[in-house]
């Protein structure tokens, strides 16, 4: 079997997996790269690679958990990226020397154990950078567009290392439908939101020149088509709930649809896995209700007061600057309306947005 060929091979692997990195260009090897990062994501395939099922894909937790630590030791994503490719061409490399035949199966496992491995780690990566934009931004209690600058170009890193591998032909024979065509695909969607949340910003901070009528109902739908794809990647499942097909609030369209993506995404975010978000407009003859509904679990009773403070966030594993909630409270009070959120312990959360209906 192949893990047995990997366990029984290691130190001629390692030697193998070292001769091709440092024969590599770019991204140039360092000797902390060879001494121990080439040993840890080899023993990292071989550990997924005994488990019997490829679906199983155990290098995933590992991968990321080691990603933030190859981080910590200056690490680069690419050196990671490439890195993992390069073991997993030494363990093909090897069979074939040894005339060791690989089941399709195995040959599977080893691509998914692959991919898997490198979109944790991008993701990884990601998430550490956001952390410490955060902190950034709390030490600094600043509200300054830059930071979102700063976001915006993380997002574009991380496409562009996910698309490298992509391109490359790194991540087996999984390519776009694998784990990182995912993350591909999800930095996209959060590159979309953070341009649209950055425009909402600047027009707030120029105020509101004028408004125009918005029926509720064809904003929804706009808003859905993004939602649903967005539901999808995070394996998540929405459902959209619509009253009062006629309600029309005055208001800035492009304000408003940034509100509502805004919560829908922070619901995908901090819901339960696998679990349902549910999106529902209901409406008075004076006032339009849209609800954002998840399964979180419930909010901490000490943040729900200032949860939509800038850089504030409700737990300690959120990441992201923190900003989009404190920009949806200014865009419904800019229009005459108010964002609030009600907790139902141990179930989850529901933010709601409240706009003054328009009497035709």
């Amino acid at each position: 079997m192949l893990s047995e060929l990997v366990a029984a091979n290691r130190t001629e692997l390692i030697q193998k997996c070292r001769a091709r990195v440092s024969a590599r260009m770019a991204p140039r090897p360092t000797a902390m790269e060879l001494e121990h990062g080439i040993p840890l994501f080899l023993d990292q395939l071989a550990t997924a690679l005994r488990s019997k099922l490829a679906s199983e894909r155990q290098v995933t937790v590992s991968a990321t958990k080691h990603g933030g630590d190859l981080l910590r030791l200056g690490f680069t994503i690419g050196q990671v990226v490439h890195d993992y490719g390069d073991v997993c061409q030494s363990i093909t490399e090897l069979a074939i020397e040894q005339t060791e035949p690989i089941s399709t199966q195995e040959f599977q496992a080893l691509n998914l154990c692959l991919d898997d491995a490198i979109a944790g780690a991008v993701t990884e990566f990601a998430r550490q950078r956001e952390v410490d934009l955060v902190a950034q931004g709390k030490r600094h209690a600043t509200e300054d567009l830059g930071h979102l600058a700063h976001e915006l170009r993380n997002l574009i890193a991380t496409s562009t290392l996910a698309f490298d591998a992509l391109k490359g032909g790194n991540v087996g024979i999984t390519g776009i439908t694998g784990s990182t065509g995912q993350v591909l695909g999800r930095s996209l969607m959060r590159i979309h939101d953070l341009v649209d949340r950055s425009l909402a910003a600047v027009r707030l901070k120029a105020g509101i020149k004028s408004t125009e009528r918005v029926t509720i109902c064809e904003l929804i739908e706009d808003v859905e088509v993004s939602a649903m794809m967005e539901a999808k990647a995070h394996g998540h499942h929405l459902i959209v709930e619509t009253m009062e097909p006629k309600a029309v609030v005055d208001g800035d369209r492009q304000i408003l649809a940034s509100i509502i993506a805004n919560l829908v995404q922070n619901a995908y975010k901090y819901t339960r896995p696998h679990s349902q978000v549910t999106l529902r407009t209901t409406a008075t003859p004076d006032r339009v209700r849209i609800e954002v509904e998840d399964q979180c679990g419930g909010l901490p009773p000490d943040k729900i007061a200032t949860m939509f403070q800038p850089f504030e966030q409700a737990s300690a594993d959120r990441s992201g600057l923190g900003l989009g909630l404190a920009i949806c409270v200014r865009g419904a009070e800019a229009m005459g309306g108010k964002l609030s959120v009600r907790n139902i312990p141990k179930e989850g959360c529901v933010f709601a947005l409240e706009l003054p209906r328009v009497k035709l």
